[in-house]
């Protein structure tokens, strides 16, 4: 079984920055596209950034100039650059990967397993 394994999380400043790491467990066929959700206390899960398999980004308009996603294909590893970070940044972050394992599976969407990330003084 495949897991995305997170890392990076904590407790930061106001202003601060933080680098979330989200890796495939495991060797793999492919992997298309992967992305962060974050889930604050009482909202539902939002769409942060995600990226495709060619490198086309795509940022929610909150993040948007203070975030950028990247990712290492030969590491099968998202990353997740954190600049400028705000209270209401406060969430737990959740990796995703759509996954190819072999060529005998089709493509699933794969999660981590959330890591709290907090913005506080």
């Amino acid at each position: 079984q495949v897991q995305l394994v997170e890392s990076g999380g904590g407790l930061v400043q106001p202003g601060g920055s933080l680098r979330l790491s989200c890796a495939a467990s495991r060797s793999i066929l492919s992997i298309n596209d992967m992305g962060w959700y974050r889930q604050a206390s009482g909202n539902q899960r939002e769409l942060v950034a995600d990226i495709t398999s060619g490198g086309s980004t795509n940022y929610a308009d909150s993040v948007k100039g203070r975030f950028t996603i990247s990712r290492d294909n030969a590491k099968n590893t998202v990353y997740l650059q954190m600049n400028s970070l705000k209270p209401e940044d406060t969430a737990v972050y959740f990796c995703y990967a759509d996954i190819r394992r072999t060529v005998w599976d089709k493509t699933a969407k794969y999660w981590g397993q959330g890591i709290q990330v907090t913005v506080s003084s």
